[in-house]
């Protein structure tokens, strides 16, 4: 009778064991999945600042529904701070701390096409511009400047085609791409300091520190700087490069003079930039691509001929 006990007991024990293994096992997928899915959903997005930002979307909309649904889509969403839509116009304004990019998913995510017009500060901004990026591979994206006080200059932008990880994110000197990127010139340092990190006071003006690419090759960032100023780097270039930097840290003999991070990669030539209700245009007068061709074009190349019709999408 005291052996069929124990065999009773030992059996009891063994279920309480193999529930509690289960139960530990749920919490750690679940644990796991949570990390997963907080990776996915920040992995590629930078946010260094919450500074909001309005932004004034093209959107096409032909009828009051087409609003309701655009204004449904961007309502209550977290970072959405205020919306404005204008049906007649085809215009919609969003104040908010997303990126640019986010907020035209958001929009699109109504199944209307977007296009960003403009862009400005919650008062008067000092000025914008812009930078197309671009390189001998797949590497291309936009990123913006708005100047929102003398000592604080936003930078928002969305870059396709990178390898996963961290690429260093500089401003040069020249806005000479007649050898590509080769031909920027150093970093933009009026000061002639070391190179650091983009809070230290000793560093490049140029210093913009690290973007990071998700697994899927897309960064997509919104900065503020304290030391950049949209009126100084018109007409200079803006630099993706390679590899991380290393702020300045690294031990590396380049560590403070390029971060140490690579070979130039892609860039672009950072240009003004229209304001708030200042883009009037309908169609680009030097390749006479519509604003709504633009939008289903690349950046640039020879994808960007109205002749093609076959090339994909660059969704920026």
């Amino acid at each position: 009778m005291t052996d069929k006990k124990q065999v009773f007991d030992l059996i009891k024990m063994a279920a309480r064991f193999s529930k509690l293994v289960s139960v530990w096992r749920k919490v750690g997928s679940f644990l796991v999945n949570s990390v997963i899915i907080s990776q996915t959903t920040t992995w590629d997005t930078k946010m260094d600042t919450d500074t909001t930002m309005k932004l004034e979307f093209a959107v096409q909309m032909t009828c009051d529904s087409c609003a309701e649904a655009v204004r449904s889509a961007l309502e209550g969403k977290p970072g959405v701070q205020s919306v404005s839509v204008d049906m007649g116009k085809g215009e919609v304004l969003v104040e908010s701390t997303l990126t640019s990019h986010q907020v035209q998913s958001l929009i699109e995510s109504s199944g209307r096409r977007a296009v960003l017009k403009g862009i400005g500060g919650p008062e008067q901004d000092l000025g914008a511009a812009v930078a197309m990026i671009g390189g001998s591979g797949c590497v291309q994206g936009v990123v913006r400047f708005l100047q929102l006080s003398q000592d604080r200059c936003l930078i928002d932008g969305t870059i396709d085609g990178l390898e996963p990880g961290a690429h260093g994110l500089h401003v040069h000197t020249l806005g000479d791409l007649t050898q590509d990127c080769q031909s920027c010139g150093e970093h933009y340092n009026p000061h002639g300091r070391q190179h650091g990190a983009p809070r230290d006071p000793e560093r490049h003006v140029g210093d913009l520190g690290n973007i990071v690419a998700g697994p899927d090759g897309r960064a997509s960032f919104r900065l503020e700087d304290p030391q950049l100023k949209v009126w100084e780097v018109i007409g200079r270039s803006l630099v993706v490069d390679e590899g991380e930097d290393d702020l300045g840290r690294g031990g590396h003999s380049l560590s403070k003079l390029t971060g140490n991070s690579g070979q130039r990669l892609a860039c672009g030539i950072i240009a003004r930039s229209a304001g708030l209700f200042q883009n009037a245009k309908q169609i680009c007068a030097c390749d006479g691509v519509t604003l709504w061709e633009e939008r289903d074009r690349p950046l640039a190349g020879t994808g960007r001929s109205k002749t093609t019709t076959n090339t994909p999408a660059a969704h920026l």
